[in-house]
Parts: C-alpha cells; structure tokens; sequence
C-alpha cells in the first residue's frame, strides 16, 4: 500500500476534525451568513471542504482502484464538490454546506477512520 495514499486519508481524517471543530459553532444555515463570524466559517469549512475532495482526488491518480473497496461513501460526489468550491465558488450555497456538514462529515468521518485503521493495521 503506497505511503502516500495513508498520508492523504490522515489529511482527510484531520480535515474532518478541523470542520466539525469549525461546525460545532453553527445551529443554523443562515448562522454562516449572518455574521463576520459566520462567513469566516463559511469560507475556512469551504477551503477544508475543497481540501478533502483534492485528496481524495489524489488517491484515485494514485490507484484508481483503491476507494472502490470502500463503497459506502460517495467519492465521486466529494471530488466533484471539490470542483463546485474550486471553479464556482461565489454562487456556493451556505445551505448546501451546512447540510453537508450536518449529514455528510459524520458519515465520512467513521469510514475515513475505518480505512486509516484497517491501513494501519488497529
């Protein structure tokens, strides 16, 4: 197993730990709008967002194979948020982010710590 496909999944799993720390602030969609504050979550959430799906894309280059075993978690969809953030980026929909944030990080978060694990041998 390439060395630096670990290093990019142990820079997701941090990614998702700096989001939801970044998150735990927020109730609502309109809290990452309404403020100073709340768009400067916003943006940091977005660029770890943007973050994560580069890496993942980087996996692929590496084995294009490798996250197939992994299934349950929708890689294409998270490359191409990667791409909506990266090229698209002031028509980004805070409500679309807090959703992901809600529903999605968690998810990822437990399937990108069973990979790191299963990696590493725990």
């Amino acid at each position: 197993m390439s060395e630096e496909i670990s290093e990019r999944l142990e820079f997701i799993l941090e990614s998702i730990l700096i989001i939801e720390t970044r998150f735990n602030k927020i109730q609502f969609p309109d809290d990452l709008i309404n403020s100073h504050d709340g768009i400067t979550i916003l943006d940091s959430i977005a660029m770890r967002l943007q973050a994560i799906g580069e890496n993942v894309k980087a996996v692929v280059k590496l084995d294009t194979q490798f996250l197939n075993k992994y299934p349950d978690t929708d890689w294409k969809k998270i490359m191409k948020m990667r791409d909506v953030i990266s090229h698209h980026y002031e028509g980004l929909d805070h409500e679309i982010i807090f959703s992901i944030c809600k529903n999605k990080i968690p998810e990822l978060k437990i399937s990108v710590k069973e990979i790191v694990n299963q990696l590493n041998g725990v």
